[in-house]
């Protein structure tokens, strides 16, 4: 079964970066990419998303707003929000989201706890 996961930046090179980062943890990986929470939610009506990576800092809805969205919508996905703002109010968010928490500038390092979570989560037989 192939896995996707979606990028979610308004800045394309942080897009381009979040998606050299999963391409080296996980080159078989799909990626695809969306511009804001809007296009986001698009994506994921057109195809099947297995995990996604939000930018907390977007015009419109934010980040979190999305991955509070998606939650609600996709409980067992494995779901990360990645942002340079590291106050308390948005790691909270995230965590009460079960979202888990990426420092940007995202890297191989930063990222890899969460890619090879969710490698192992979707691997997992599901109930």
């Amino acid at each position: 079964m192939e896995t996707t996961v979606l990028i979610v930046d308004d800045s394309k090179l942080a897009r381009i970066v979040v998606g050299k980062v999963v391409a080296a943890l996980q080159p078989d990986w799909q990626r695809l990419e969306a511009g804001n929470a809007d296009e986001a939610v698009a994506v994921i009506a057109a195809k099947p998303v297995d995990v996604v990576i939000i930018d907390f800092n977007m015009p419109g809805r934010d980040g979190l707003d999305l991955a509070e969205e998606l939650r609600g919508r996709f409980p067992a996905m494995p779901i990360a929000v990645a942002t340079a703002n590291i106050q308390d109010e948005i790691v909270d968010r995230a965590r009460a989201a079960n979202a888990t928490f990426i420092a940007k500038p995202v890297t191989e390092e930063g990222a890899r706890g969460f890619i090879s979570g969710a490698a192992l989560r979707l691997r997992a037989p599901r109930p």
